[in-house]
Protein backbone atom coordinates (compact mmCIF):
# COMPACT_ATOMS: atom_id res chain seq x y z
CA UNK A 1 0.00 0.00 0.00
CA UNK A 2 1.25 3.44 -0.90
CA UNK A 3 0.91 5.78 2.07
CA UNK A 4 1.31 9.54 2.01
CA UNK A 5 1.81 11.73 5.08
CA UNK A 6 0.02 15.09 5.31
CA UNK A 7 1.80 17.22 7.91
CA UNK A 8 5.36 16.70 9.10
CA UNK A 9 5.75 17.31 12.82
CA UNK A 10 6.45 14.80 15.58
CA UNK A 11 3.58 12.56 14.50
CA UNK A 12 4.44 12.75 10.81
CA UNK A 13 8.02 11.73 11.53
CA UNK A 14 6.68 8.86 13.64
CA UNK A 15 4.54 7.64 10.74
CA UNK A 16 7.55 7.86 8.41
CA UNK A 17 9.52 5.53 10.69
CA UNK A 18 6.56 3.19 11.35
CA UNK A 19 6.08 2.60 7.63
CA UNK A 20 9.61 1.16 7.49
CA UNK A 21 8.56 -1.52 10.00
CA UNK A 22 5.69 -2.72 7.80
CA UNK A 23 6.87 -4.63 4.71
CA UNK A 24 3.50 -4.25 2.98
CA UNK A 25 3.72 -0.43 3.22
CA UNK A 26 5.57 2.09 1.08
CA UNK A 27 5.93 5.82 1.74
CA UNK A 28 4.81 7.77 -1.30
CA UNK A 29 5.94 11.08 0.18
CA UNK A 30 5.25 13.87 2.63
CA UNK A 31 2.94 16.84 2.03
CA UNK A 32 3.73 19.99 3.98
CA UNK A 33 2.33 23.51 4.31
CA UNK A 34 5.90 24.76 4.61
CA UNK A 35 8.19 25.37 1.65
CA UNK A 36 9.15 21.79 0.61
CA UNK A 37 12.72 22.95 0.00
CA UNK A 38 13.09 23.68 3.73
CA UNK A 39 11.92 20.23 4.87
CA UNK A 40 14.32 17.29 5.11
CA UNK A 41 12.74 13.93 5.91
CA UNK A 42 14.34 11.33 8.15
CA UNK A 43 14.42 8.67 5.43
CA UNK A 44 14.97 10.83 2.36
CA UNK A 45 11.34 10.56 1.28
CA UNK A 46 10.19 13.16 -1.24
CA UNK A 47 8.43 16.28 0.03
CA UNK A 48 5.55 17.97 -1.79
CA UNK A 49 3.61 21.17 -1.25
CA UNK A 50 0.29 20.60 0.51
CA UNK A 51 -1.42 22.92 -1.96
CA UNK A 52 -0.49 20.52 -4.78
CA UNK A 53 -2.02 17.42 -3.17
CA UNK A 54 -4.83 17.16 -5.75
CA UNK A 55 -2.21 16.50 -8.43
CA UNK A 56 -1.59 13.07 -6.90
CA UNK A 57 -5.12 11.68 -6.83
CA UNK A 58 -5.06 8.03 -7.96
CA UNK A 59 -1.40 7.54 -6.99
CA UNK A 60 -1.92 7.16 -3.22
CA UNK A 61 -3.76 4.32 -1.47
CA UNK A 62 -4.24 6.13 1.83
CA UNK A 63 -3.35 9.51 3.30
CA UNK A 64 -2.37 9.67 6.98
CA UNK A 65 -3.19 13.16 8.22
CA UNK A 66 -0.84 14.38 10.95
CA UNK A 67 -2.36 17.64 12.12
CA UNK A 68 -3.63 19.02 15.39
CA UNK A 69 -7.13 18.30 16.65
CA UNK A 70 -7.92 21.87 17.69
CA UNK A 71 -7.99 23.47 14.25
CA UNK A 72 -6.19 21.33 11.64
CA UNK A 73 -8.03 18.01 11.49
CA UNK A 74 -11.60 19.38 11.52
CA UNK A 75 -10.75 21.07 8.21
CA UNK A 76 -8.12 18.75 6.74
CA UNK A 77 -9.78 15.36 7.13
CA UNK A 78 -13.13 16.17 5.44
CA UNK A 79 -11.28 18.06 2.70
CA UNK A 80 -8.85 15.23 1.96
CA UNK A 81 -11.54 12.52 2.29
CA UNK A 82 -13.03 13.89 -0.93
CA UNK A 83 -9.93 12.82 -2.88
CA UNK A 84 -8.27 10.06 -0.84
CA UNK A 85 -8.80 7.30 1.66
CA UNK A 86 -7.69 8.84 4.96
CA UNK A 87 -6.69 8.14 8.57
CA UNK A 88 -6.40 10.69 11.37
CA UNK A 89 -5.83 10.82 15.14
CA UNK A 90 -8.51 13.36 16.09
CA UNK A 91 -8.55 13.31 19.90
CA UNK A 92 -11.03 15.93 21.09
CA UNK A 93 -13.45 13.42 22.64
CA UNK A 94 -16.41 15.79 22.93
CA UNK A 95 -16.26 16.71 19.24
CA UNK A 96 -15.88 13.19 17.80
CA UNK A 97 -19.58 12.92 16.71
CA UNK A 98 -19.35 16.23 14.83
CA UNK A 99 -16.03 15.32 13.20
CA UNK A 100 -17.32 11.86 12.29
CA UNK A 101 -20.38 13.32 10.56
CA UNK A 102 -18.31 15.77 8.50
CA UNK A 103 -15.80 13.14 7.38
CA UNK A 104 -18.52 10.55 6.72
CA UNK A 105 -20.38 12.90 4.39
CA UNK A 106 -17.25 13.69 2.35
CA UNK A 107 -16.01 10.09 2.15
CA UNK A 108 -19.39 8.57 1.25
CA UNK A 109 -20.00 11.12 -1.49
CA UNK A 110 -16.70 10.29 -3.21
CA UNK A 111 -16.43 6.53 -2.58
CA UNK A 112 -13.62 6.75 -0.04
CA UNK A 113 -12.97 5.14 3.35
CA UNK A 114 -11.81 6.99 6.43
CA UNK A 115 -10.82 6.02 9.95
CA UNK A 116 -10.79 8.86 12.48
CA UNK A 117 -9.65 9.10 16.10
CA UNK A 118 -7.06 6.35 15.72
CA UNK A 119 -4.31 6.25 18.32
CA UNK A 120 -4.34 5.12 21.90
CA UNK A 121 -6.89 7.45 23.49
CA UNK A 122 -9.13 7.69 21.62
CA UNK A 123 -8.26 4.45 19.86
CA UNK A 124 -6.90 1.44 21.71
CA UNK A 125 -8.24 2.70 25.05
CA UNK A 126 -11.64 3.10 23.40
CA UNK A 127 -11.57 -0.54 22.27
CA UNK A 128 -10.57 -1.60 25.78
CA UNK A 129 -13.56 0.26 27.22
CA UNK A 130 -15.87 -1.40 24.68
CA UNK A 131 -14.63 -4.93 25.43
CA UNK A 132 -14.69 -4.32 29.17
CA UNK A 133 -18.22 -2.89 29.17
CA UNK A 134 -19.43 -5.80 27.05
CA UNK A 135 -17.92 -8.43 29.34
CA UNK A 136 -18.78 -6.71 32.64
CA UNK A 137 -22.04 -4.81 32.12
CA UNK A 138 -22.36 -4.31 35.88
CA UNK A 139 -19.33 -2.16 36.65
CA UNK A 140 -17.53 1.16 36.48
CA UNK A 141 -14.80 2.50 34.17
CA UNK A 142 -11.69 4.37 35.21
CA UNK A 143 -9.08 5.95 32.95
CA UNK A 144 -5.73 7.13 34.25
CA UNK A 145 -3.25 8.97 32.00
CA UNK A 146 0.48 9.24 32.58
CA UNK A 147 2.99 9.71 33.87
CA UNK A 148 3.52 11.52 30.62
CA UNK A 149 3.91 14.80 28.77
CA UNK A 150 0.67 16.53 27.82
CA UNK A 151 1.55 18.50 24.70
CA UNK A 152 -1.64 20.58 24.81
CA UNK A 153 -1.13 21.60 28.43
CA UNK A 154 2.54 22.33 27.79
CA UNK A 155 1.56 24.60 24.91
CA UNK A 156 -0.98 26.39 27.13
CA UNK A 157 1.79 27.26 29.60
CA UNK A 158 4.09 28.46 26.82
CA UNK A 159 1.45 31.00 25.81
CA UNK A 160 1.70 32.77 29.16
CA UNK A 161 3.71 36.02 28.92
CA UNK A 162 7.18 35.57 30.36
CA UNK A 163 7.37 31.82 29.63
CA UNK A 164 10.16 30.76 27.30
CA UNK A 165 9.54 27.00 27.39
CA UNK A 166 7.48 24.52 29.39
CA UNK A 167 6.63 20.85 29.85
CA UNK A 168 3.64 19.57 31.76
CA UNK A 169 3.37 16.01 33.06
CA UNK A 170 0.06 14.36 33.90
CA UNK A 171 0.58 12.02 36.87
CA UNK A 172 -1.90 9.46 38.25
CA UNK A 173 -2.53 9.60 42.01
CA UNK A 174 -1.09 6.30 43.21
CA UNK A 175 -3.54 5.89 46.11
CA UNK A 176 -6.51 6.27 43.77
CA UNK A 177 -5.01 3.87 41.26
CA UNK A 178 -4.37 1.30 43.99
CA UNK A 179 -7.98 1.47 45.22
CA UNK A 180 -9.30 0.93 41.70
CA UNK A 181 -6.99 -2.01 41.07
CA UNK A 182 -8.13 -3.52 44.36
CA UNK A 183 -11.69 -3.51 43.05
CA UNK A 184 -12.99 -0.99 45.59
CA UNK A 185 -15.02 0.94 42.96
CA UNK A 186 -14.27 4.34 44.54
CA UNK A 187 -16.03 7.57 43.62
CA UNK A 188 -13.18 9.81 42.43
CA UNK A 189 -13.14 13.50 41.55
CA UNK A 190 -10.88 14.94 38.87
CA UNK A 191 -8.50 16.20 41.54
CA UNK A 192 -8.35 12.80 43.23
CA UNK A 193 -7.30 10.95 40.06
CA UNK A 194 -4.44 13.05 38.66
CA UNK A 195 -1.90 15.69 39.59
CA UNK A 196 -0.02 17.99 37.23
CA UNK A 197 3.71 18.74 37.30
CA UNK A 198 4.88 21.80 35.38
CA UNK A 199 8.50 22.57 34.50
CA UNK A 200 8.96 26.11 33.25
CA UNK A 201 11.82 28.10 31.72
CA UNK A 202 11.07 31.76 32.43
CA UNK A 203 12.35 34.65 30.38
CA UNK A 204 14.94 36.82 32.08
CA UNK A 205 13.29 39.27 34.44
CA UNK A 206 9.88 37.59 34.27
CA UNK A 207 7.63 37.59 37.33
CA UNK A 208 7.79 33.92 38.35
CA UNK A 209 5.20 34.28 41.10
CA UNK A 210 2.71 35.70 38.59
CA UNK A 211 3.47 32.94 36.08
CA UNK A 212 2.88 30.29 38.74
CA UNK A 213 -0.39 31.93 39.76
CA UNK A 214 -1.60 32.07 36.15
CA UNK A 215 -0.77 28.41 35.62
CA UNK A 216 -2.51 27.16 38.75
CA UNK A 217 -5.63 29.23 38.14
CA UNK A 218 -5.97 28.39 34.43
CA UNK A 219 -9.50 27.04 33.85
CA UNK A 220 -9.96 23.71 32.02
CA UNK A 221 -6.24 22.99 32.36
CA UNK A 222 -4.97 23.31 35.93
CA UNK A 223 -7.58 24.88 38.20
CA UNK A 224 -9.21 21.53 38.99
CA UNK A 225 -5.94 19.76 39.81
CA UNK A 226 -3.24 19.83 42.47
CA UNK A 227 -0.49 21.46 40.41
CA UNK A 228 3.19 22.01 41.14
CA UNK A 229 5.31 24.50 39.20
CA UNK A 230 9.11 24.18 39.10
CA UNK A 231 11.28 26.76 37.37
CA UNK A 232 14.35 25.34 35.65
CA UNK A 233 17.04 26.45 33.20
CA UNK A 234 16.89 25.95 29.45
CA UNK A 235 19.82 23.55 29.77
CA UNK A 236 17.97 21.40 32.30
CA UNK A 237 14.87 21.41 30.11
CA UNK A 238 16.87 20.14 27.14
CA UNK A 239 18.69 17.54 29.24
CA UNK A 240 15.79 16.11 31.25
CA UNK A 241 12.55 16.99 29.45
CA UNK A 242 13.13 16.74 25.70
CA UNK A 243 11.40 13.39 25.23
CA UNK A 244 7.65 12.76 24.86
CA UNK A 245 6.77 9.75 27.04
CA UNK A 246 3.20 8.90 27.97
CA UNK A 247 0.85 6.04 28.74
CA UNK A 248 -1.87 5.12 31.16
CA UNK A 249 -4.47 2.56 32.15
CA UNK A 250 -8.09 1.77 31.39
CA UNK A 251 -9.59 -0.23 34.25
CA UNK A 252 -13.08 -1.59 34.78
CA UNK A 253 -14.26 -2.92 38.13
CA UNK A 254 -17.27 -5.18 37.76
CA UNK A 255 -19.35 -7.84 39.45
CA UNK A 256 -20.99 -11.10 38.42
CA UNK A 257 -23.03 -13.77 40.16
CA UNK A 258 -26.00 -13.60 42.48
CA UNK A 259 -26.21 -10.15 44.10
CA UNK A 260 -22.81 -9.26 42.58
CA UNK A 261 -21.03 -11.72 44.83
CA UNK A 262 -17.90 -12.02 42.68
CA UNK A 263 -15.73 -9.04 41.85
CA UNK A 264 -13.52 -8.66 38.77
CA UNK A 265 -10.97 -6.13 37.58
CA UNK A 266 -10.03 -5.76 33.91
CA UNK A 267 -7.06 -3.57 32.95
CA UNK A 268 -5.38 -2.45 29.75
CA UNK A 269 -2.23 -0.39 30.20
CA UNK A 270 0.44 1.32 28.12
CA UNK A 271 3.88 2.67 28.98
CA UNK A 272 5.28 4.63 26.07
CA UNK A 273 8.76 6.05 25.52
CA UNK A 274 7.42 8.11 22.61
CA UNK A 275 3.78 9.10 22.41
CA UNK A 276 3.94 10.27 18.74
CA UNK A 277 5.83 7.19 17.54
CA UNK A 278 3.40 4.80 19.21
CA UNK A 279 0.40 6.73 17.89
CA UNK A 280 1.99 6.62 14.44
CA UNK A 281 2.22 2.83 14.63
CA UNK A 282 -1.52 2.63 15.30
CA UNK A 283 -2.18 4.94 12.34
CA UNK A 284 -0.22 2.72 9.95
CA UNK A 285 -2.15 -0.37 11.08
CA UNK A 286 -5.37 1.58 10.48
CA UNK A 287 -4.12 2.58 7.03
CA UNK A 288 -3.95 -1.11 6.16
CA UNK A 289 -7.52 -1.58 7.36
CA UNK A 290 -8.71 1.39 5.32
CA UNK A 291 -7.21 -0.02 2.12
CA UNK A 292 -8.76 -3.45 2.73
CA UNK A 293 -12.19 -2.08 3.63
CA UNK A 294 -12.19 0.25 0.63
CA UNK A 295 -11.39 -2.70 -1.65
CA UNK A 296 -14.56 -4.35 -0.32
CA UNK A 297 -16.49 -1.15 -1.09
CA UNK A 298 -17.00 -0.26 2.55
CA UNK A 299 -17.16 3.50 2.22
CA UNK A 300 -17.62 6.39 4.63
CA UNK A 301 -16.16 7.22 8.01
CA UNK A 302 -15.28 4.54 10.54
CA UNK A 303 -13.67 4.30 13.96
CA UNK A 304 -11.78 1.41 15.51
CA UNK A 305 -15.15 0.14 16.76
CA UNK A 306 -16.07 -0.61 13.13
CA UNK A 307 -12.82 -2.24 11.98
CA UNK A 308 -12.52 -6.05 11.89
CA UNK A 309 -9.38 -6.81 13.94
CA UNK A 310 -7.97 -9.00 11.18
CA UNK A 311 -7.99 -6.03 8.81
CA UNK A 312 -5.38 -4.31 10.98
CA UNK A 313 -2.83 -7.11 10.73
CA UNK A 314 -0.40 -7.98 7.94
CA UNK A 315 -0.49 -11.63 9.06
CA UNK A 316 -2.28 -14.20 6.89
CA UNK A 317 -5.58 -15.26 8.53
CA UNK A 318 -4.55 -18.94 8.80
CA UNK A 319 -1.24 -17.94 10.41
CA UNK A 320 -3.13 -15.53 12.66
CA UNK A 321 -5.35 -18.32 13.95
CA UNK A 322 -2.37 -20.59 14.46
CA UNK A 323 -0.16 -18.11 16.28
CA UNK A 324 -2.45 -15.65 18.02
CA UNK A 325 -5.74 -17.43 18.72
Amino acid sequence: MKIAIYGYGNLGRGVELAIRQNPDAELFGVFTRRDPKTVTTLTGAPVYAAQDVENYVGQIDVMIICGGSASDLPEMTPMLAKSFNVVDSFDTHARVPEHFANVDKAALLHGHTAIISAGWDPGLFSLARLYMNTVLPDGRDYTFWGRGVSQGHSDAIRRIPGVKDARQYTVPVEDALAKVRAGENPELTTRQKHTRECYVVAEEGADKALIEKQIKEMPNYFADYDTTVTFISAEEMKLNHSELPHGGQVIRCGATGKDGAHKHVMEFSLKLDSNPEFTASVLVACARAVVRMNSRQIFGCKTLFDVPPADLSPIDPAEMRKKLL
